[in-house]
């Protein structure tokens, strides 16, 4: 196998990684005095919430223990399930492999951030239209959410290998 899969999964997981962090970094400080902003009249709201949970808190109310182990314990074992599964299938798709490292690479984002913060996440981001909106969410739970329907989109079509170089 070539190790230019293995290079471009590495790569998309640290932009995803970097990309994830530097806008927590960025809604922190430009947020942390003035509380929220809003965009498009309202469609696009940044606030800053430290959640506890999983994605859209999930799990936020189970005792200290059993979260920190699901999510703390487990998260890491799921991401690595993730790689493992590259590396079986790393010259099978292009697509599959541009989603396992986003997929891994959101994972990875919120796993770090929850080691940083005390078992929290911050999130920042909400969508919606006056009192419907979406639970506050951040990049990592996109990148997240984003692989894993491109993989089960890049599941439903064939695409041909990558050309290997010798």
């Amino acid at each position: 196998m070539s190790c230019r899969p293995l290079f471009s999964f590495l790569v998309i997981l640290l932009v995803c990684v970097g990309c994830d962090h530097a806008a927590k970094q960025a809604a922190v400080s430009l947020m942390a005095e003035s509380g929220s902003l809003e965009l498009a009249g309202g469609l696009l709201r940044f606030e800053l919430a430290s959640n506890p949970g999983a994605f859209m808190s999930v799990g936020a109310e189970l005792p200290e223990g059993l979260r920190s182990f699901f999510l703390l314990g487990c998260v890491p074992l799921l991401i690595a399930a993730v790689c493992l599964y590259f590396a079986r299938f790393a010259g099978e798709s292009r697509a599959r492999l541009a989603a396992l490292g986003i997929l891994a690479g959101g994972g990875l984002a919120n796993w770090l951030d929850r080691l940083l913060h005390d078992g929290t996440v911050t999130d920042f981001v909400s969508i919606g239209i006056g009192r419907v909106r979406t639970g506050i969410f951040n990049l990592a739970d996109l990148a997240v959410i984003a692989g894993v329907f491109w993989l089960l989109l890049s599941a439903r079509r064939r695409e041909p290998p990558p050309e290997s170089v010798a």
